[in-house]
């Protein structure tokens, strides 16, 4: 491949990676326009690379491209989150299943994660907190051995941040809560319980869906 062709092709997925991860996933960002230039500035790299990057996003429907507007991002809807919530709920359960069938349930990872999860109890300490809330879930669903589902779920992630931020942010037990609702999760996990590790994880979704949808 030319040397020109690496370049755009590393100035696309940078774009891309900028934008899905750090501005998509950002509750302030909701209801506006990306402005290309302003994140060619941030992100090092020419319009052109923008602009395909969110072409891709377009088409993952993570942004609307608005005719003589640009890329709007839509907020996320009552049924968004019911969507989101749902199939997050599917693939942690069969996740949850396949792992404690096989005795690859990560529990020891996700432990250590919910424990920096308790350090991060302070507003300031949102947007790491939720990233470890990501982190905790994905590694349950890598666990479970299917490239497919994981991918799967990894598309998710944007989203899933931005929705964990809207709530914990209008929420002020929200922190502790997650905390409780982990760890009932993890300690299933460990005792090899596949009931209560599939109602652990419904009940936390339960709970996560509840508080998003009083802020929409």
């Amino acid at each position: 491949m030319p040397a020109t062709s690496k370049s755009a092709l590393s100035g696309r997925v940078k774009a891309y990676e900028y934008l899905k991860n750090t501005v998509l996933a950002e509750p302030d960002a909701e209801g506006g326009f990306i402005s290309e230039q302003e994140i060619a500035e941030r992100v090092g790299v020419s319009r052109t690379p923008v602009r395909e990057a969110l072409l891709q996003l377009a088409a993952e429907e993570l942004v609307q491209l608005v005719p003589n507007r640009g890329a709007y991002i839509a907020p996320l809807t009552g049924r968004d989150l019911r969507d989101l919530v749902e199939l997050r709920n599917l693939l942690e359960r069969f996740a949850a299943e396949r792992v404690l069938a096989t005795g690859t349930a990560p529990w020891p990872a996700m432990q250590k994660v919910l424990a920096q999860q308790e350090r991060c109890d302070d507003p300031a300490s949102a947007k790491e907190f939720i990233e470890l809330d990501t982190t905790f879930h994905t590694l349950l669903v890598e666990a479970a051995g299917n490239a497919m589902l994981s991918r799967t779920y990894t598309a998710l992630r944007a989203r899933q941040v931005r929705a964990g931020l809207v709530a914990l942010r209008r929420s002020g037990t929200r922190h502790a809560e997650v905390v409780r609702e982990h760890q009932a999760i993890v300690t299933a996990l460990v005792n090899g319980e596949v009931e209560a590790a599939v109602a652990a994880i419904d009940d936390h979704h339960a709970r996560t869906l509840k508080h998003q949808l009083t802020t929409t």
